[in-house]
């Protein structure tokens, strides 16, 4: 018997799916300097971010990754080789590294 059941989206928040890259090659966003989000994505009065300082880093990556409702977002502000590098110390939440996890295997691994 087949199964005709609908695969389970993985959300980053009740009512909203994950946002997932389609490769890690594509994350083309910075490396360095100052950094300052949208609105969309942080809707705190303190939205840049120095790249340059580790904790920075990591919170931008966190609310990016999400709050990202389009993938352009995340190919602008998200580096591929930086995400691999930080994957594990960033506290997501879990429907939101499930789908990341899911989709780039080497994550897991990282």
């Amino acid at each position: 018997m087949q199964s005709t059941a609908t695969p389970v989206a993985r959300l980053a928040r009740p009512g909203r799916p994950a946002v997932v890259a389609r490769t890690l090659t594509e994350l083309v966003g910075p490396t360095r300097g100052v950094v300052e989000l949208p609105v969309r994505l942080m809707w705190n009065a303190q939205r840049t971010f120095d790249l340059a300082e580790p904790d920075d880093l990591l919170w931008m990556y966190e609310n990016v990754l999400r709050e990202s409702t389009r993938t352009d977002d995340l190919r602008q502000l998200i580096n591929g080789r930086t995400l691999r590098r930080v994957w594990r110390r960033l506290n997501l939440p879990r429907g939101v590294r499930q789908a990341w996890e899911s989709r780039h295997q080497g994550l897991r691994a990282a």
